[in-house]
């Protein structure tokens, strides 16, 4: 295989991506590979300055056009303008990352509230599905798209006091697969990411306390936690994979989904 084929098989010029959440960790990993990659990036948030932020050092270092705006997955019709808006902008959304999320109270079941519960799953599932839609709207127009959900290792197994993360994370997984049903048509993948793990400045302390490393020890069979760099090429095949790859569940934890 040529070096000129591989480059444009994982090549993103003429592409648009938006990703939710995209400013910090995850969100803004996947925006540097995709921008590096050559797509235009719109990032999302409900922290204006952070997109602004971001957006403005991402087009002075890989000179691509971005986008800003400040939006809050759980506000309907906030989405639905907000996407519009950055279809009128940037003329097409190719790619659609979810990566806006919160992790909610860490409380016992017969402790959380109903406020506690309504939080995480209006922002980690409602916010996935109501982005999602308002993007496979434009997309099913056009007959292509790609639609990537970050779900996490805790869809699929349980953690004490974090209830309405897993469930929440559960559900944006069996989301992806209905959509990918339903979107197939149209030519429209939709896979799920779950990470493991994964080092950020917010967990630096946690991770490098006692607890912390006895959670690795006991959890982790690669015995550490990830480097947010270990998720690049699983971002840029997954906004390059051919459309008989949809409906995926992807887990990039160091073998803690086996453990």
């Amino acid at each position: 295989m040529s070096g000129n084929l591989l480059i444009n098989l994982f090549s993103l010029k003429g592409k648009t991506a938006l990703i939710t959440g995209g400013y910090k960790g995850i969100g803004r990993l996947f925006a540097d590979t995709y921008a590096e990659a050559g797509a235009d990036v719109a990032i999302v948030a409900r922290s204006l300055e952070g997109c602004q932020r971001a957006a403005m050092e991402i087009r002075e270092k890989f000179g691509v056009k971005t986008l800003w705006k400040a939006m809050d997955v759980n506000k309907t019709h906030e989405v639905n303008r907000i996407v519009q808006e950055i279809v009128d902008e940037l003329g097409k959304v190719d790619i659609l990352v979810n990566s806006a999320g919160i992790s909610g109270s860490q409380k016992p079941v017969l402790k959380m509230t109903d406020e506690d519960i309504d939080e995480v799953m209006a922002v980690d599932f409602r916010g996935v599905f109501a982005a999602s839609r308002a993007v496979a709207k434009h997309m099913s127009i056009r007959k292509c798209g790609k639609i990537i959900n970050i779900s996490s290792v805790l869809g699929k197994l349980a953690a004490r006091d974090m209830s309405g993360y897993c469930a929440s994370k559960a559900a944006v997984t069996q989301l992806t697969k209905v959509m990918a049903l339903e979107l197939i048509r149209d030519n429209i993948q939709v896979n799920v990411l779950c990470p493991g793990y994964f080092l950020t400045e917010f967990n630096r302390g946690f991770f490098d306390s006692d607890a912390g490393k006895n959670l690795v020890k006991k959890m982790i069979p690669i015995d550490r936690v990830g480097d947010l760099e270990e998720l690049r090429s699983t971002a840029l095949y997954l906004a390059t994979c051919p459309a008989f790859l949809t409906g995926a569940e992807i887990y990039v934890d160091g073998g803690h989904s086996i453990s």
